[in-house]
């Protein structure tokens, strides 16, 4: 079976490179294994960009060698296919922006155990449905399946920080959807979820950010929608700027120009606090962030605006 592979896919090219496939297949007990590395005549550093290639290979070798049948990605069966490569070329395509061609590597593995892979599933199924592109149906739909893929995630490994993370911040998306009481009332498992993620990680800059934004969105609860949440709970949650200011600079401690969001939220925050001066220049930093994402275009004129009306 390794010679049949092997003088089927050995070679590939795109222009005037060469990529070249080295293909290891083993047995273990009634497990079968394949490893497959991709390696660019040219550039060395292109090579790792092609392990997205080895699920689409997987399938096609599926339909063409009988003994393989039935043992895809989706269903395993004890079926490994390089994992950690796997979640490696997950990270680099989240480190490019590519949401699309990140949430189509991952969802082939929806039917996984392993937190690593749910809990980055749900952060690209939320993060699909927030491209400005997506059907209001479809955009519910994926918010509903990014919870249930962090949801899956946390049961597998409650002690994955990550899971915690991205479990809290579905929690509060499919509260859009629920209604006012329902979204305070998850409010506080939100919090507990991003207050143990960070305790599981102290140095992820992001569920600290997170925490901040939610100290900051109950700081600006208009009165009047404080009087109501007073109504449905007895001790609705609670926080002040400085409480947000603090994880906001403790974020920016941990990992400083890590995200433009937490640039701005300093701003606004001062702002709000009624410190021009360092509102001004957390919004200049803001501002001079290098924009790569559609989030990062948001913020940039966000802070641009906020800018202007301060003169």
């Amino acid at each position: 079976m390794f010679e049949h592979i092997k003088r089927k896919i050995g070679t590939f090219a795109l222009g005037r490179i060469h990529f070249y496939f080295k293909v290891r297949i083993f047995c273990s007990g009634f497990k079968v294994f394949i490893k497959l590395t991709f390696i660019c005549s040219k550039n060395p550093r292109l090579s790792h960009s092609f392990i997205y290639f080895a699920t689409c290979l997987i399938c096609a070798l599926e339909r063409t060698i009988p003994p393989l049948r039935g043992l895809s990605p989706r269903g395993c069966n004890g079926f490994c296919v390089c994992l950690g490569e796997v979640l490696e070329q997950a990270d680099y395509l989240y480190s490019c922006a590519e949401t699309e061609k990140l949430y189509q590597l991952l969802v082939q593995y929806k039917d996984s155990n392993d937190a690593e892979f749910l809990w980055r599933l749900a952060r690209a199924s939320r993060d699909l449905s927030l491209l400005p592109n997506i059907e209001a149906g479809r955009k519910k739909q994926l918010t509903f399946e990014a919870f249930e893929y962090a949801k899956k995630a946390l049961e597998k490994d409650d002690l994955c920080s990550a899971a915690h993370k991205w479990y809290g911040v579905c929690l509060s998306d499919v509260g859009d959807y629920e209604g006012v009481k329902v979204k305070i009332g998850n409010s506080y498992i939100i919090r507990d979820h991003l207050e143990r993620a960070i305790e599981l990680n102290p140095k992820d800059a992001t569920s600290i950010h997170i925490l901040g934004y939610w100290c900051f969105a109950f700081a600006e609860l208009p009165w009047y929608q404080r009087k109501v949440a007073a109504v449905i709970f007895s001790s609705p949650p609670e926080s002040t700027y400085e409480e947000a200011l603090a994880f906001f600079l403790k974020a920016e401690e941990v990992d400083p120009n890590f995200y433009s969001k937490n640039l701005l939220m300093l701003g606004k925050t001062y702002l709000a606090m009624k410190d021009k001066e360092k509102a001004l220049l957390w919004l200049t930093k803001t501002k001079e962030y290098p924009a790569h994402t559609l989030e990062d275009k948001e913020v940039h004129k966000e802070a641009v605006d906020l800018l202007k009306k301060l003169g």
